[in-house]
């Protein structure tokens, strides 16, 4: 998954909460994503542009570090 937005990233099913690593070392957690939009996060081939135009605009988010 090499990204140069992304580091890595996490999704919990159960809270709804995906959890991204940006290759600046911030951590956030993006809210109430539902598990099709992480399955379609995971296989967009830029995650950056997913992130940028599905994930931001719509889902309220937490910087976590």
């Amino acid at each position: 998954m090499p990204s140069s937005v992304v580091n890595s990233y996490i999704y919990f099913p159960e809270t709804e909460i995906l959890r991204i690593v940006y290759q600046s070392g911030a951590v956030y957690d993006y809210l109430k994503v539902p598990i099709s939009i992480s399955e379609k996060f995971r296989e967009a081939k830029s995650k950056g542009r997913f992130l940028n135009s599905v994930i931001k605009p719509k889902f309220k988010y937490i910087k976590i570090n």
